[in-house]
């Protein structure tokens, strides 16, 4: 009912957002008589904020065209690779007519980018993503709103977001050979499941886990985010914040976790901070402060921007996360694809290097809770482990912003290289050297995305790799 009476609230709202609107040009415009009057300028402000505040903020999109890399262009071409019921794989292929840049960017890794399903769009990771196009071939998860997929779908639980992510690294190793993978906030849990089930099994695993800012073990240095999740009952978050789906989606009648719901629990962790926000921006308005006021609209088009998300994958989230710990108790038990139930057993992960990276002020995953993936993790030689902590960052800074791109990325760009050297280095070449007239392709533009065709996965040995210092 809750979702229905919002539904009808925003309905009736969006002819007044619309005419606010109107009416910020209206006295905005030199042409028009009222953009002359002494107080138009902080009449257009006021109607202009009343739009923003009243809007609908759809799906943002990536946007990404082009990046520079040593001075050269790379034109961006962003593309579904793999479209699952609630998940698209995206891709950011490369392109360059340069064959110095072509042939640098052939060689370089393939990580997979597994964002949030926790109610912001994975363009929350835009930043995130452009940079790491500079040095690695890049694919990201992007989670689908429940509410447009139709029920004929069925239901998405925890144990399908484990079984996605392990289909995506098949999918990479299977280009590849191998590739590395990166969880930022929530989908460290789930990634760390599917990396240690592939362990399980024998299956060949992702040479590196980067884990930035996830709730691994949320019984360290608990946040509000954390206490909110561990003080209610099960029973409880359903019988209070799950709803249908109305009628006018194509999810009609789909239980989910709404993402406005999402969105008011983010904006009452800090309601001083977003009121003077958008006071601030108010006053750029007045003062004809563009640059500031487009500062504004950017970040609050992506942070209003919200996703439904599966009541099945959100109740499961936090009983298995937030309230039996059963990752770090073992006691978390999967079922696959075909049926299977396997326990969850970190210890056997062995042939991938660990990343994790924590945020000093972050006040969504506190301190500790990533770390203890090193914990868990006792079967990764401890010269193949590695912990940063990110000083004077929150947690959207850890993977956005000045200090994602200054401080984390050359840490996670130098692990990433130096462990695959270290592959590289102990898997025999099967493969003859391109030569440069081979490269020299006839079409104008080539794809760096596309590389000769990779040998069957090699296993690697048993034993330790040397630090990575001592290949650097």
């Amino acid at each position: 009912m809750l979702y229905q009476i919002y539904e009808t609230q925003r309905a009736l709202m969006e002819p007044f957002a619309d005419f606010a609107q109107a009416a910020s040009k209206l006295y905005s415009t030199p042409m028009s008589p009222l953009g002359k009057t002494s107080l138009s300028q902080r009449v257009s402000a006021g109607y202009d904020l009343l739009y923003r505040l009243g809007k609908d903020y759809e799906k943002p999109t990536f946007g990404l065209q082009t990046i520079e890399v040593d001075g050269t262009n790379i034109a961006i071409h962003e593309r579904v690779e793999i479209d699952k019921p609630f998940c698209e794989l995206r891709r950011f292929k490369r392109f360059t007519d340069d064959i110095h840049t072509l042939t640098q960017l052939k060689g370089q890794p393939a990580v997979l980018i597994v964002a949030p399903l926790s109610g912001h769009y994975a363009t929350l990771l835009r930043d995130t993503v452009k940079t790491m196009l500079k040095d690695h071939k890049v694919y990201i998860t992007d989670w689908k709103n429940a509410r447009l997929v139709p029920l004929s779908e069925g239901e998405f639980h925890l144990d399908d977001y484990v079984n996605y992510v392990q289909e995506f690294i098949r999918h990479l190793q299977g280009i590849y050979g191998n590739c590395h993978v990166m969880s930022v906030c929530q989908p460290t849990v789930p990634v760390l499941a599917a990396v240690s089930l592939m362990a399980s099994r024998g299956d060949l695993t992702p040479l590196t886990m980067t884990m930035m800012g996830g709730p691994i073990d949320a019984r360290k240095s608990p946040t509000a985010v954390n206490n909110l999740a561990m003080n209610k009952s099960y029973e409880w978050f359903e019988s209070n914040v799950i709803y249908k789906v109305p009628s006018s989606f194509p999810g009609a009648g789909r239980r989910v976790y709404p993402g406005f719901l999402q969105h008011t629990g983010f904006v009452a962790m800090n309601p001083n901070h977003h009121a003077k926000s958008h006071y601030d921006y108010f006053q750029d308005l007045i003062k004809g402060d563009d640059v500031g006021a487009e500062v504004h609209r950017k970040f609050y088009d992506e942070y209003n921007a919200v996703l439904d998300m599966d009541a099945n994958y959100y109740l499961e989230t936090i009983s298995t996360v937030f309230q039996d710990f059963k990752l770090v108790n073992g006691t978390w038990n999967v079922r696959g694809v075909d049926g299977k139930i396997e326990l969850v057993k970190p210890q056997d992960i062995s042939q991938t290097a660990l990343l994790t990276v924590e945020g000093e002020l972050d006040d969504i995953s506190g301190s500790g809770q990533t770390r203890a993936a090193h914990d868990l993790c006792t079967g990764i030689p401890t010269s193949q482990q590695q912990h940063y902590e990110v000083q004077g960052a929150g947690h959207y800074g850890i993977f956005s912003g000045r200090r994602w791109r200054e401080m984390v990325y050359p840490e996670v760009k130098a692990f990433i290289k130096a462990h695959s050297q270290v592959a590289a280095a102990s898997t025999p070449s099967t493969t003859t050297p391109a030569t440069p007239a081979a490269l020299a392709s006839p079409a104008p533009v080539a794809t760096v995305a596309e590389k000769p065709e990779a040998p069957a996965p090699v296993a690697r040995k048993a034993t330790a790799r040397k630090p990575a210092a001592q290949k650097a």
